[in-house]
């Protein structure tokens, strides 16, 4: 029929219908297609649909502002977002452990988790979560705890540790199915921090023996070579973000004095960032440098469920652990975070939560009373 000159504005009549008996056919040029906000509309012909749609499942990812049927539990839901963070529990370990490792640019749904302590023995074995259950993956060639980690559940970096009594510089980098060896870190240690990916990791603080170290390390997917240190040289503190912009938070300096200090590295030296609500080490992290949260640790004992959120510049409070535990592992974002094993004060603890922040998108269903 030629080129279509019309806008659809040319279609919306008086009563706020659309008319629809043009009985148009052909291609619209896309420069006659304008995003324009329509108001006022009142009715649509059947051949248009409804302005609910219906679907068998829930539309993952949830879209704020969505409202839908799900035919299959009959029922009305709308995507709302949270005004309080809350943590619901997962999937349990195969392994119950603590000082594990994990990849902690991971995802609530795509998590991994490594080595550790069971109480009794030091474990080889990896875990790989995928939102409801864990799964056995490649083993460690290297049985430790307390070990440092970055990158993801296919892409993951494992460094450092403690195989009792020697402390480790052992790198292993993981393929989503088997772990091969890389480069060694320079200064053997645990109780490390790590962030980043596995072929841009970063490593600081730890406990080399028998001292409290602030040495930065920086990986670039073959070795390591010296960053910027930490202002204060500690041990057990929770980490996350990237090689360029990552977050230390917590830890213990020597004494041991439980620190609340947090400082933002970015990629040369770190700097102050607002301090902790609750001073503790061994805990867990998740996130980016302006939002992060952390979770867990304590004072070895008595473990803290504490969890807080930062925001670039200071923590605030958020909805505790159900399972307080110190030496979790952590992955995830702020506002979809995962927590997993750890020891509560005695003992270890298979227990995986899920944690849901302020602001993210949840779906709600309809009721009526």
């Amino acid at each position: 029929m030629g080129t279509r000159t019309r806008g659809l504005a040319n279609n919306i009549l008086a009563n706020g219908t659309i008319d629809a008996t043009d009985g148009l056919s052909g291609t619209i040029p896309a420069s006659n297609v304008n995003n324009t906000t329509i108001s006022s509309v009142t009715s649509l012909p059947s051949s248009v649909g409804d302005f609910v749609q219906s679907t068998a499942s829930d539309p993952s990812p949830a879209t704020v502002g969505d409202v839908f049927y799900n035919s299959t539990s009959a029922v009305m839901k709308v995507n709302a977002v949270t005004t309080s963070g809350s943590w619901a529990s997962g999937g349990n370990l195969a392994t119950a452990r603590r000082g594990l490792g994990n990849g902690p640019n991971g995802t609530q749904t795509s998590a991994l988790g490594f080595g550790g302590d069971t109480d009794s023995a030091y474990t080889a074995a990896t875990e790989e979560y995928n939102g409801t259950s864990w799964t056995s993956g490649g083993n460690l060639a290297t049985v430790r705890q307390s070990l440092g980690s970055a990158g993801t559940q296919t892409s993951a970096l494992a460094f450092g540790g403690y195989i009792g009594p020697a402390i480790s510089s052992t790198t292993e980098e993981y393929d989503g199915s088997s772990w091969t060896s890389g480069g060694g870190l320079a200064n053997a240690r645990f109780l490390i921090a790590g962030a980043g990916t596995q072929t841009a990791g970063l490593a600081f603080g730890g406990y080399v023996g028998p001292s409290f170290t602030a040495s930065t390390e920086e990986y670039d997917g073959t070795s390591w070579t010296a960053g910027g240190n930490l202002a204060t040289s500690r041990q057990g503190m929770g980490g996350c973000g990237t090689q360029t912009s990552a977050l230390g938070f917590g830890g213990a300096a020597p004494s041991p004095t439980v620190l609340a200090a947090t400082e933002e590295y970015d990629g040369t030296s770190w700097t102050s960032g607002g301090n902790l609500n609750t001073a503790r080490r061994y805990l867990a992290g998740a996130g980016t440098q302006t939002l992060a949260l952390g979770f867990g640790g304590g004072n070895f004992p008595p473990s803290t469920a504490a969890t807080e959120a930062y925001n670039g510049t200071s923590w605030s409070n958020e909805t505790s652990l159900s399972t307080a535990r110190w030496q979790p592992g952590g992955t995830g974002t702020q506002t979809s975070a995962l927590a997993f094993g750890g020891n509560p004060g005695t003992g270890v603890v298979a227990v995986t939560e899920e944690f849901t922040g302020s602001g993210a998108a949840v779906t709600r269903t309809f009721t009526v009373s």
